[in-house]
């Protein structure tokens, strides 16, 4: 496999756009709606579309996904809710020359964010970006890059920062009831059951399984490396951490108002739970300090049937005079001072599903050309504490890192892990 470095990458990508496809500046279906394209439709792509199917001001127009089966159920469900018939297709690059499509929703396994996403941007597709954008640290970098050279609006897939409760929070957070935020904490805890091991085999039929591996490397079929059992390898996702993990970093780096890297993240992380497979550890506890001083801290431990502060997914927001708990399960709760009064509270009942919000902001940005609520540069600030904290963890030592530069301080093998090598052709976006 040949390395790909960044200068590369955009060539390719610049590459597409000069091939002759068709750069659209705004969204201009016939109907007035916003078209889309959906790929990648088995799972949390396939709750995308549906949220998409329900909307008056968007049309799918295309569903994509390798395996015709998972596609085919796709479309049933978009038929069954506003009976269009969305076009269905196996090769994502088949959309980069529809005119007709002003945005790519993708939700793919991680290693296809940044290859599909850069061409699709020379190609003047707007992007709603599934967690993680970034499959690497400097994949985020390249999307940065390309978002801002094409114009293009691109939504990270963090949908907790449209929710009502997120709101809530900003407001409380604005407010200064809690003082100023110097440490917040995410968590992820609960009971994943480790998978077990499963021989090599055939692909299923109707599955186009080479382009399902795309750029990772080559490898026979195995059930555990394919749908929804992916994630806890490392050619195609990003463990825990990168999982349920993102959107609670997201929300810890939001509400700690970090708007640069870290200069200094710990790790450690072990396997307690030895039965199973996996690539990645079952605990971890990654600490982050930036340069003025404030911390973030990540814990996850998925060998427990329990979260923490009554929630599998959480933050607490430390300030000078509070702190709050958030959990993206739509609650927060307030505690003031040394005899932890209890302020505000909100829960679940009656808010509206933060997907749709989300999704809602996106169209929005498509249409009148603003930025959206988590757009390429936070995607970048919260994946890269994903991928700073997995190389922490494997390396076992401190990292220090220059934000500016985007590089390990006097750590070349720290670095290399911050990219990666790509199966050909995939890593070039040609």
């Amino acid at each position: 496999m040949k390395h790909i470095h960044r200068r590369q990458v955009l060539a390719g990508a610049v590459g597409i756009a000069a091939a002759g496809i068709a750069i659209r500046t705004s969204a201009a279906s016939p109907n007035g709606k916003v078209s889309v394209a959906v790929v990648g439709v088995n799972g949390r792509g396939h709750s995308l579309s549906r949220h998409l199917a329900q909307r008056s001001d968007t049309q799918i127009m295309a569903l994509c996904d390798v395996d015709q089966s998972v596609r085919e159920r796709a479309a049933q469900t978009v038929h069954g809710i506003n009976g269009s018939k969305p076009r269905l297709v196996g090769d994502f690059r088949q959309l980069l020359h529809d005119y007709t499509i002003d945005a790519l929703v993708i939700a793919t396994p991680h290693q296809w964010h940044i290859p599909m996403a850069l061409p699709a941007l020379a190609a003047g597709k707007d992007l709603y970006l599934e967690k993680p954008a970034s499959h690497v640290f400097h994949e985020g970098r390249l999307l940065v890059d390309a978002a801002k050279k094409y114009d293009r609006i691109v939504q990270h897939g963090g949908q907790t920062r449209s929710s009502k409760v997120a709101e809530r929070a900003g407001e409380i957070l604005k407010s200064g009831l809690l003082g100023e935020i110097k440490m917040t904490k995410a968590w992820n805890i609960q009971r994943i059951e480790p998978l077990q091991p499963k021989p090599d085999g055939p692909s299923p039929q109707g599955v186009d399984y080479d382009m399902w591996l795309g750029p990772a490397p080559e490898r026979r079929f195995n059930a555990n490396r394919f749908h929804r059992t992916w994630r806890p390898y490392r050619d195609y996702g990003n463990g825990d951490l990168g999982d349920d993990g993102a959107h609670d970093l997201d929300m810890a780096r939001w509400a700690l108002g970090a708007k640069t890297h870290p200069v200094r993240i710990t790790a450690h992380g072990s396997t307690v739970d030895l039965k199973g497979e996996r690539e990645y550890p079952d605990n971890m506890m990654i600490a982050y300090r930036y340069a003025d001083e404030k911390v973030l801290i990540y814990e996850d431990r998925i060998w427990t049937p329990y979260g923490m502060h009554g929630f599998d997914s959480g933050n607490a927001f430390y300030g000078t005079e509070g702190y709050m708990i958030f959990s993206r399960r739509q609650h927060l709760q307030v505690y003031l001072g040394k005899k932890e009064h209890k302020g505000p509270r909100m829960g679940p009942e009656g808010l509206p599903p933060p997907t749709a919000l989300h999704l809602a902001d996106f169209i929005e940005s498509v249409k009148n050309r603003k930025q959206p609520i988590t757009p390429a540069e936070d995607a970048h600030l919260t994946c890269g504490l994903i991928h700073l904290g997995e190389a922490a963890f494997r390396l076992e030592r401190v990292l220090h890192f220059d934000p500016e530069s985007e590089t390990v301080r006097d750590d070349a093998e720290a670095n290399r892990l911050l990219t990666k090598d790509y199966r050909a052709p995939w890593g070039v976006t040609t």
